[in-house]
């Protein structure tokens, strides 16, 4: 046997053994490297993806907080201005309630009436106005004035256009004050009309 051909064979054999080794060795050395490297990286990653979903909810509290406070002012708001339109509406309704029925807007106080005439006065009594009797408060009626407010608000011309209603017996009278006493006792001004009346017999001016 030739000795020189075997190590020809051996050696580069070992040599490849020996490469073979080193290379297992390396690469899993290496595979290790990497290993411990993606471990602290994906740490890394974890850690900045629960700050930010901490950050995420925060952000998502404060703007449900802020929405919510947005819509409750708005909300009363809104409400506010439906009472102060209801309110209006409410107070118009009243008022026009008033104006059509002629009922009187000032409160009627009986007693004070009764104590000034020594009497008791009925409301919107329109012979309580020195001049004016039964018939020509009929005449008045007739032309829907049967309050003393109306009759406050009624021209002279006018009165006197519903006592030519009544003929000439009627034609006579002079309205000229009617107007004014109607007022006085429509604002419960009674010591004032009494006066007024004591100085103004027949209801001339």
């Amino acid at each position: 046997m030739n000795f020189d051909n075997i190590w020809c064979w051996l050696i580069p054999l070992l040599v490849g053994v020996i490469c073979a080794i080193l290379g297992y060795l390396w690469g899993k050395s290496n595979s290790k490297t990497e290993v411990i490297d993606n471990s602290a990286e994906l740490k890394n990653l974890n850690d900045k993806n629960t700050k930010l979903q901490a950050e995420l909810n925060a952000a998502q509290s404060k703007l449900g907080a802020a929405t919510v406070t947005d819509h409750t002012a708005q909300l009363k708001v809104d409400l506010d201005t439906c009472k102060g339109k209801l309110k209006s509406a409410s107070a118009t309704n009243v008022v026009s309630s008033l104006a059509a029925s002629g009922a009187t807007a000032l409160a009627f106080n009986a007693e004070a009436a009764k104590s000034a005439y020594g009497k008791k006065i009925k409301q919107d009594d329109l012979k309580i106005v020195e001049g004016i009797g039964p018939k020509i408060e009929g005449l008045f009626h007739n032309f829907d004035i049967k309050t003393w407010k109306t009759l406050s608000e009624t021209s002279i011309e006018k009165c006197q256009e519903v006592l030519n209603s009544g003929g000439e017996r009627y034609r006579i009278h002079n309205p000229g004050s009617w107007p004014l006493q109607a007022k006085m006792a429509y604002e419960g001004k009674w010591l004032e009309l009494v006066k007024w009346q004591d100085e103004h017999k027949g209801g001339k001016l």
